[in-house]
């Protein structure tokens, strides 16, 4: 079968190094690609913007399957464009992809389906939005309603930060996307991600991951799109899969199925694990990244074939299996994100990687033979280990041998887990 693979991040360079590996695979292309992408797959040569390009493409190459990675494309449409055409592809419509582009359509579900989540309000009103918050007290979750690249979240300890995330959402800082503002009760717990396969019928469920969003050692600092993740999640034992399968998932694809919406492609859920149980923070429609990148460590089995049945309604025929050991990866990022960075920052050597070992390229492109860093994420080293601590020593061995003076990660990855293997 022949691929195309849409996007140019880490994510991306994970998927098409396990497509890589399928023995189904005839070619596989990728659209805008970078780098490390490009050590698997052929460019397409196609802007991904231009929905008759990508179907041009797909016709006269007789692509078998387009797998969109990142989700402003499925927001946009370009699986209903490719459905249309009765092209095969992983990832929803633009409608049921609102379970990402609108914080406020998730919750809207939520409360509908009777899927466990924090209280909410939705506001377009700065004034309004204030004197909810300040009714309620801190801690508070303020998000804007739209996609962010993962930064429109404020978690305000403090009434005097989440008036302030209220502002910013309000004053521009993230575009159209802030143009209207969730708040929402804060959940104390343990945050997991759980990636779940639908197509639009049938569930297949995959693997759990723990992220870390904010950008300093110790969970300090501004929320980033995340700067490192490990998988399994040690909080998401057998019963609380079951549990948010059975009050989360099941429920979500039954609602959006009731709504003329059904979803195909993959849930990441992002969850708190409480006292309670397992109650929603948010769905994403692509898989996470970096998690994308310690799932695809771990899959035994052929991704291709899984995406496919996912894509054509097909997914009760198939099933995954899991390497046992955990995998963890840790993002390297320009100094100054998430704020400003300096782009085209030179990476003079990566070092050599073992079994077990991969170097994902996220933010990088080649300019005259050298390669450079253009993005605030730019690398994701990730290892394996028989323990979270022995993943965690090899991927930090292997940062070590990276030669790129303009680079920075946490040294924290995985310490949660890490604690718990020790104590």
């Amino acid at each position: 079968m022949k691929v195309l693979l849409i996007g140019s991040g880490g994510r991306e360079h994970a998927l098409a190094w396990k497509l890589a590996q399928s023995p189904r695979l005839q070619a596989l292309y990728a659209a805008p690609g970078n780098p490390g992408i490009f050590e698997h797959a052929e460019p397409a040569g196609i802007n991904p913007d231009d929905h008759a390009a990508v179907v041009a493409f797909v016709k006269d190459k007789g692509i078998g399957l387009v797998v969109v990675g990142p989700e402003a494309p499925l927001v946009a449409g370009l699986a209903d464009v490719l459905r249309a055409e009765n092209i095969a592809v992983f990832g929803p419509s633009a409608k049921a992809a609102q379970l990402e582009g609108s914080k406020g359509f998730t919750k809207d579900i939520c409360a509908k389906y009777n899927i466990p989540t924090g209280a909410y309000q939705r506001f377009t009103d700065g004034e309004a939005a204030k004197a909810y918050v300040r009714e309620q007290g801190a801690p508070i979750v303020v998000k804007a309603d739209g996609l962010a690249a993962g930064k429109g979240v404020t978690v305000a300890m403090t009434l005097d930060e989440a008036l302030a995330a209220i502002d910013e959402c309000f004053g521009g800082a993230f575009g159209e996307a802030g143009a209207e503002v969730v708040v929402e009760a804060f959940l104390d717990g343990e945050e997991a991600s759980f990636f779940v396969l639908s197509d639009g019928q049938h569930a297949l469920a995959l693997a759990t991951a723990q992220d870390h969003k904010r950008v300093g050692d110790g969970d300090t600092g501004p929320n980033t799109g995340g700067m490192g993740a490990y998988s399994p999640a040690p909080v998401m034992t057998p019963a609380m899969v079951e549990r948010t399968m059975k009050d989360i998932i099941e429920p979500t694809i039954a609602g959006m199925a009731a709504e003329g919406m059904p979803f195909s492609g993959v849930f990441f859920a992002g969850l708190m694990i409480t006292a309670k149980g397992p109650e929603l923070i948010e769905y994403n429609v692509r898989f996470g990244d970096p998690e994308c990148q310690v799932l695809m460590t771990r899959l035994k089995s052929d991704l291709l074939p899984l995406l496919y049945a996912t894509a054509t309604g097909t997914l009760d025929q198939v099933s995954a299996e899991w390497h046992d050991g955990p995998a963890l990866t840790v993002v390297m990022a320009s100094k100054g994100y998430p704020g400003s960075y300096d782009k085209n920052t030179p990476i003079t050597a990566l070092p050599a990687t073992g079994d077990g070992e991969k170097i994902f390229h996220a933010g990088t492109a080649l300019k005259d033979g050298q390669l450079v860093a253009t993005g605030g994420r730019v690398l994701n080293v990730t290892a394996t280990g028989a323990t979270v601590a022995e993943a965690k020593n090899r991927a930090y061995a292997l940062v070590d041998g990276i030669a790129w003076d303009n680079g920075f990660c946490r040294r924290d990855i995985g310490w949660r887990a890490v604690a718990r293997e020790q104590s």
